[in-house]
């Protein structure tokens, strides 16, 4: 039998609780990563009870995590406790463009000395990835992927949690866009990593800026010259 020293010693001593937190840290995790990701319509209801049946927890660390949530403007509260997908306007959509546009423009240019050799091999596999996939949703999640390993190496612990924000913001729009025009998720979208990757190679701040906020734009350039019966709907919606 062990001795209470040797115990003290082991990695088992170590370990915490599992507490509430934690749990509620993973849903936060989840629902966010599906906003970003455009899994989410705009005007989706979640009701704390429904969303803990599903995932098998109780309905106080997801009430938690929807109010965080909630405070980053990702989903707004309604009455009777429900919280939805905020719906869309197309104000807010140039609001969000806007934002993306400088903050995500400013990462980018003080990602420029920061990125390796190592960095932009990760990056032309993420964008061949991305090429070949079909499924929308691994779309999406490539499409993070690329845009975060750039703007991770700017070393911005500031700016960094306001694009995430701004991400989670966007996904229902971007989704939208989708809908709209399906080529969004095409593999000639992939133009825009190919011409950021090339003004990476050459340390050219003026063409990263510009092919980034190309691809920014993309969705939010659908939504412009979406037919006036489309924001008729988003209006009565509301």
């Amino acid at each position: 039998m062990r001795s209470s020293e040797t115990w003290a010693e082991s990695g088992l001593d170590r370990l915490a609780p599992i507490g509430r937190e934690t749990v509620q840290d993973r849903i936060y995790r989840q629902l966010r990563v599906a906003l970003i990701c455009g899994g989410f319509d705009a005007g989706e209801v979640f009701l704390a009870g429904d969303l803990a049946t599903r995932m098998s927890v109780s309905s106080m660390p997801v009430r938690e995590a929807l109010a965080r949530l909630v405070s980053e403007r990702a989903l707004e509260a309604m009455q009777n406790r429900r919280v939805r997908v905020p719906l869309l306007t197309i104000d807010r959509a140039r609001d969000i463009a806007a934002a993306r546009s400088l903050i995500e423009s400013d990462l980018a240019q003080r990602a420029i000395g920061h990125i390796t050799g190592d960095d932009l091999a990760t990056l032309d596999e993420l964008t061949r990835t991305y090429e070949a996939a079909k499924d929308p949703r691994d779309v999406a999640h490539l499409n993070h992927a690329f845009h975060f390993a750039i703007y991770e190496k700017a070393g911005s612990s500031v700016l960094l949690p306001f694009v995430e924000s701004l991400w989670m913001q966007a996904g229902p729009y971007v989704r939208a866009a989708a809908r709209l025009h399906s080529p969004l998720t095409d593999p000639s979208a992939t133009m825009h990593h190919h011409g950021i990757l090339q003004a990476l190679r050459a340390g050219d701040a003026l063409d990263v800026v510009r092919e980034l906020n190309a691809d920014i734009q993309r969705a939010f350039t659908i939504l412009e010259r979406a037919a006036p019966e489309f924001w008729a709907e988003q209006a009565e919606a509301a």
